[in-house]
């Protein structure tokens, strides 16, 4: 493993769990694997991280199968061959959407389907936190859908609470940038599985991440600053009204 991903992932995920304190003794976590290079480099992380962390935790796979007949078996040999026991739940979260609602904007829909899933597979588990695959650049995206499609300031937090669930969220790849993670799936054989959704890259989070390319052309760092401009808030300088009950944005597809 070269230094340039040691530092872009290994230090990055280290310097998360440790800022926002994402995992403590006797953690058991549930981590969501879609199947899509950023979770399952998250799932492979963890697994390393755990061999020498001084903390101890379990960790558990659950991927959803939300019906477009994809194969998962590569999921099933790679987690027996990190020793993590693995958890198909099968579900009919395609047929509601595709087939009975007929949603023109499948995601909101679908993230609420699969979280609860997700959650509720925890929960049956014994699972006390979920680890999701979300990234530096699912972060600003969402930023930017929130601040373009619905005048507002705001993105997902690294930790959470589920106060209904009593799940906490972790999000251990908010300081990695997706390209990092697509180099770790090549250079460590990840088992990528294809995303068969009808709806994939047709979303606004698509045309936002398509943006950021261009503009990225023409500010280099562009990315990595609004990252940082997340953690650099004046809140003195901005122009805070009372909620206006506005819905968060549906967070980023299966990782």
């Amino acid at each position: 493993m070269g230094r340039p991903l040691q530092n872009s992932l290994w230090q990055k995920v280290g310097r998360a769990l440790a800022d926002y304190q994402m995992i403590q003794d006797g953690d058991h976590i549930a981590v969501s694997v879609s199947g899509g290079k950023d979770s399952v480099a998250l799932l492979y992380v963890l697994s390393e991280i755990r061999r020498y962390a001084p903390v101890r935790f379990e960790l558990e796979a659950i991927t959803l199968d939300l019906g477009l007949r994809m194969d998962f078996s590569p999921l099933v040999r790679f987690t027996e061959r990190i020793g993590v026991p693995f958890h198909l739940v099968k579900t009919e979260i395609a047929r509601i959407i595709f087939e009975i609602r007929h949603e023109k904007n499948p995601c909101s829909l679908c993230s609420k389907l699969r979280n609860g899933a997700l959650h509720n597979q925890a929960k049956e588990l014994g699972c006390n936190k979920v680890a999701l695959g979300h990234h530096a650049d699912d972060a600003v995206e969402t930023l930017l859908m929130s601040m373009f499609f619905e005048g507002r300031i705001h993105t997902f937090q690294p930790k959470s609470f589920l106060d209904r669930k009593e799940i906490t969220i972790i999000r251990p790849l908010v300081y990695v940038r997706e390209k990092t993670l697509q180099e770790a799936a090549e250079i460590f054989d990840l088992p990528v599985i294809a995303n068969h959704c009808p709806a994939d890259k047709q979303t606004k989070r698509h045309e936002i991440k398509a943006l950021l390319d261009r503009l990225e052309r023409e500010i280099p760092d562009l990315r990595d600053n609004l990252l940082r401009s997340l953690q650099n808030v004046d809140y003195e300088r901005l122009w805070v009204l009372k909620d206006e009950g506005i819905q968060d944005p549906a967070p980023p597809g299966p990782a």
